[in-house]
């Protein structure tokens, strides 16, 4: 049987990938922005997660409930000892989501393929539109690491605090307040803006042209440049968590900063409270 613990702490390759495909110790996740993408094709194997209906909750605007995630993640053939290999497209945005959300839930076997799903298939590597069939498990929930989120009155409090660093990750417009969103985005705030203090670090700055991760070096001095360093206690937002969560993972899990967490209610919340501070 081949050694499934020859990759990385946090991130394993394309070749490394190619070749556990049939391990039964690692299970590979598929979450895509554009939930139709796994059924155009997946890496053989791999189970697809859809981010709109189950890795949120579908009343209220939060995180998938610990029962319904648990729930999820004994349908997917997952055990409590399971390696989860985690990818997606527009390079692993929301492979980032639920690798984050794993992780708050307590689940530390879990990598992102690097480069995602852009790599794999740019290297014209194997897809299939067959669905794995996997029997169900009793994956446990036990304990979680909630101090890898935070809420709104856990930013509030600290915005004039200089030992807090805040990283407003979405696009230069929307920092500005000139855009609400992305365009085709629907969930919207009611005003533009970011929160006051916010260092503007697009996390799109943390990836290179094929996908893949930028080096260690390379990232740290990204976050330095903007006052973003090891010493502080750090909160990653966007619009609804998702490209935060990306952040989070190059800060938290990349660089191994001490005190990372993401704001999931992110400017959709913020953006909607009243009289919340914003800055343009």
């Amino acid at each position: 049987m081949p050694d499934v613990l020859t990759s990385t702490k946090t991130l394993v390759t394309t070749d490394w990938a190619a070749n556990h495909l049939n391990d039964k110790e690692v299970r590979f996740v598929e979450v895509d922005v554009d939930t139709e993408s796994y059924d155009s094709g997946h890496i053989p194997g791999a189970v697809g997660w859809n981010w709109k209906t189950q890795l949120q909750d579908q009343l209220r605007r939060t995180i998938a409930s610990k029962d319904d995630f648990q729930q999820l993640l004994r349908q997917s053939g997952i055990s409590n000892d399971t390696i989860i290999i985690l990818y997606g497209d527009n390079n692993n945005w929301f492979a980032a989501w639920a690798y984050w959300l794993l992780k708050y839930y307590g689940h530390e076997k879990v990598k992102i393929l690097d480069g995602g799903r852009k790599k794999w298939t740019a290297e014209n590597r194997k897809l299939t539109k067959d669905r794995p069939n996997y029997d169900k498990t009793n994956y446990k929930i036990s304990s979680g690491n909630k101090e890898y989120r935070a809420f709104r009155e856990d930013v509030k409090k600290r915005l004039e605090d200089k030992e807090f660093g805040l990283v407003d990750v979405r696009s230069p417009e929307e920092f500005r307040g000139e855009i609400l969103a992305p365009p085709g985005v629907n969930e919207l705030s009611q005003r533009p803006g970011h929160i006051p203090g916010a260092s503007n670090i697009p996390w799109s700055k943390a990836v290179n042209e094929d996908g893949t991760f930028k080096s260690k070096d390379q990232l740290k001095k990204i976050y330095e440049e903007e006052g973003i360093t090891s010493d502080k206690d750090i909160v990653a937002y966007c619009r609804i968590g998702e490209r935060s969560a990306h952040s989070w993972f190059v800060l938290n899990e990349l660089l191994e900063y001490p005190n990372v967490q993401n704001y999931d209610g992110s400017w959709t919340e913020w953006g909607n409270l009243i009289d919340a501070p914003i800055e343009r």
